[in-house]
């Protein structure tokens, strides 16, 4: 068994830890003598907002969370809700807040089970086996503490979300207990963390301890795996890589398609190749074999990727019969952060084998657009940059040039980008056109701004009241989707939602369905500071649609997290979505780089996926781009948070091995 730590956070301040990161659960693995956090030391689990009927979010957050095992499996946790930073909930008054996971990982939210009329101030629990029953604990403002069996069927409905979605259920028995003092009137109860435990998770910053739980060794090793960013702990080479020139000439002379009947039919002295052409068809047929072997780079969760080997072959005879040591080193680019300053949103496509980098210019406050073109993904970091658009060309485009994102739709290259006319309450989504055969780093290629519409024409947002950003495009079942960041000011600001439609591939200007609400910024990291969740940016992986987002104000409080959808699903319903709890990306992920968001994803010509984001080097830095690998855990969920020595360590970059040549 391993001992898991439950804990919340003291708040730092509004830069660093807010009380809408602070006030939720967090947790830790023992290791040895201490605890180490889980997450970077961020909350695993925070309270859903309450939302009033004009659609408006009502921030919340929880307090004193307990986690207790279920009888048939998995975990309940019990907590008291309070209001986003912290204050009394008067909704939540007399109630605790339940949960349900499996994993301790995904969470599933219940609503409110109602004990009494005062505040709760913290509360346990526990199944009794005896009596096949739940016991609950609880400290009331007053300091009264009070016991109570639940029967089994009943506390179930709860837990599992099988009953009402917010009440009560009636105890079996209720008393009143001396918790200060031991004295259990119904059984045992649960108590909190001791001396020891606190002493324990000392290492860990703002640590509030609340429990500690016994979990099943798998279970923690589940939890490390999904909470902890993998480590590059071997690698796997060919010890032994043998060519064959007969068969290598054989296999090319077949694909390259025979080119007579007969080598008598063909002039003796002709048809023989003289002896420098062979020996450099020979070098080149090695080439091509060595050039097929990867690196197998193992990392402690059990996941692997495959990595390029550039063989060191400068003293290496390919002509030589026999065998002979070669050595390599296992490729791995290095993008210092940042590749580009002042810039924000950026967006990397793979365009007819050259890359082109593009993303909002924070150095002239938003008015131009500009594109760099290279070779390499790592050619990007020194390209020059060429205009691309400006706010002074096209009327209607007046500026605030936001979050430009390349998309192939049918074939052709297109941007989708935001701008408005000119006031900040006219920002809408709009389309550009590469023309056929065009060059991407030619303005006078691309067609003009076009505003995206519904599908009878008619705007998107009414201007003034509404607007649209960050509308990403992407092809999934046979059909194109678009999914966009919308906010209404007016008649009451609502905060950044994110919207998603089918879109007209024909008319990818225009929607070919009506707009559905996909998410609200319902947790305390989506709406700190700000109401807000934008920058969608999909990925497909095996049968799972990922979408990953950002969310909250575009300084250190800026996270990225995700929803979840599975193959076969209707993505047009928001319910067969699931949303992450907590971010995957936060200014505790990285060392040095503070409100990392507003990503996207670029594969390059090796099947290597990257994800293109933005951070401040500091947390009083401006934004500006970086490019990380993205890693895929143990359930297939995108991993952003692998810098590139956990990628692979330097002392494994080095391979060597035995090339024979018969």
């Amino acid at each position: 068994m391993s001992r898991l730590l439950c804990y919340t956070r003291k708040p730092i301040d509004n830069v660093l830890y807010d009380p809408k990161l602070a006030y939720s659960m967090h947790l830790a693995l023992q290791e040895g003598e201490l605890f180490r956090p889980l997450n970077h030391n961020s909350g695993v689990l925070f309270a859903l907002a309450t939302e009033n009927e004009d659609g408006s979010l009502n921030p919340m957050s929880l307090r004193n969370p307990w986690v207790f095992p279920l009888k048939d499996g998995g975990y309940g946790v019990a907590a008291v809700r309070v209001c986003g930073d912290g204050e009394d909930d008067c909704t939540s008054r007399g109630s605790i807040l339940l949960w349900t996971t499996q994993d301790l990982v995904v969470y599933r939210e219940l609503g409110l089970m109602k004990l009494g009329e005062q505040y709760v101030e913290w509360v346990r629990a526990a199944y009794d086996g005896k009596r096949n029953c739940y016991l609950l604990c609880w400290r009331e403002r007053s300091g009264c503490c009070y016991q109570a069996l639940y029967p089994l069927t009943m506390m179930q409905e709860r837990i599992l979300g099988d009953g009402p979605a917010a009440g009560g259920c009636e105890p079996l028995l209720t008393c009143i207990v001396d918790a200060e003092n031991g004295e259990n009137m119904l059984g045992e109860i649960p108590r909190e963390p001791e001396r020891d435990f606190s002493r324990q998770a000392g290492n860990i910053e703002g640590v509030v301890p609340h429990c500690v739980v016994e979990i099943k060794e798998h279970e923690a090793w589940y939890l490390q795996c999904k909470l902890l960013p993998p480590v590059n702990v071997c690698v796997e080479t060919p010890q032994e890589i043998k060519i064959h020139l007969d068969e290598l000439a054989r296999e090319e002379s077949k694909s390259a398609g025979e080119q007579s009947k007969s080598a008598g039919e063909q002039n003796e002295s002709a048809g023989q190749e003289n002896e420098s052409a062979g020996q450099e068809r020979q070098r080149k047929l090695v080439l091509q074999v060595l050039q097929k072997y990867q690196a197998i780079v193992r990392y402690n969760d059990g996941t692997f990727c495959r990595k390029r080997i550039d063989w060191n072959l400068e003293n290496t005879d390919l002509l030589r019969r026999g065998s002979q040591v070669i050595q390599g080193e296992i490729y791995r680019p290095c993008f210092p952060f940042p590749v580009a300053y002042n810039r924000a949103d950026p967006c990397v496509t793979r365009w007819n084998g050259r890359y082109y980098f593009i993303a909002t210019n924070d150095a002239d406050e938003n008015h131009t657009l500009y594109i760099r073109e290279a070779d390499t993904l790592e050619g990007l970091a020194q390209a020059r940059e060429v205009l691309l658009l400006d706010c002074g060309t096209y009327e209607g485009i007046g500026g605030l040039l936001w979050a430009p994102e390349f998309h192939e739709i049918e074939g052709r290259l297109y941007i989708f980008h935001a701008a408005t006319p000119g006031p900040f309450y006219e920002e809408e989504s709009h389309i550009m056109a590469l023309r056929e055969g065009g060059n991407p780093a030619n303005r006078e290629d691309w067609s003009a701004p076009r505003r995206v519409v519904k599908m009878d024409g008619t705007d998107l947002c009414q201007a003034g009241k509404t607007i649209s950003l960050d509308m990403t495009c992407f092809f999934w079942e046979g059909e194109y989707y678009v999914i966009w960041s919308q906010r209404q000011f007016l008649p009451k600001d609502l905060g950044a939602w994110l919207y998603i439609a089918k879109l007209d591939a024909q008319e990818p200007w225009r929607l070919a369905s009506e707009p559905v609400v996909l998410s609200k910024p319902d947790y305390g990291w989506a709406n700190n500071h700000t109401f807000v969740e934008e920058g969608p940016y999909a990925l497909p992986v095996g049968d799972m649609l990922y979408v990953t987002f950002s969310a909250a104000a575009v300084d250190t409080s800026y996270v990225v997290s995700y929803l979840v959808i599975e193959r076969g699903k209707d993505l047009l319903l928001r319910e067969n979505w699931r949303k992450n709890n907590y971010p995957i990306l936060t200014s505790r992920s990285v060392e040095g780089e503070y409100g990392t968001g507003h990503n996207a994803y670029v594969e390059d010509g090796e099947g290597v996926l990257w994800n293109t984001y933005h951070a401040r080097p500091g947390a009083e830095g401006v934004r500006s781009s970086g490019i990380r690998r993205v890693h895929f855990d143990i359930d297939g969920a995108p991993v952003l948070d692998m810098t590139e020595e956990m990628d692979l360590r330097e002392t494994y970059r080095q391979v060597k091995t035995k090339l024979v040549i018969s």
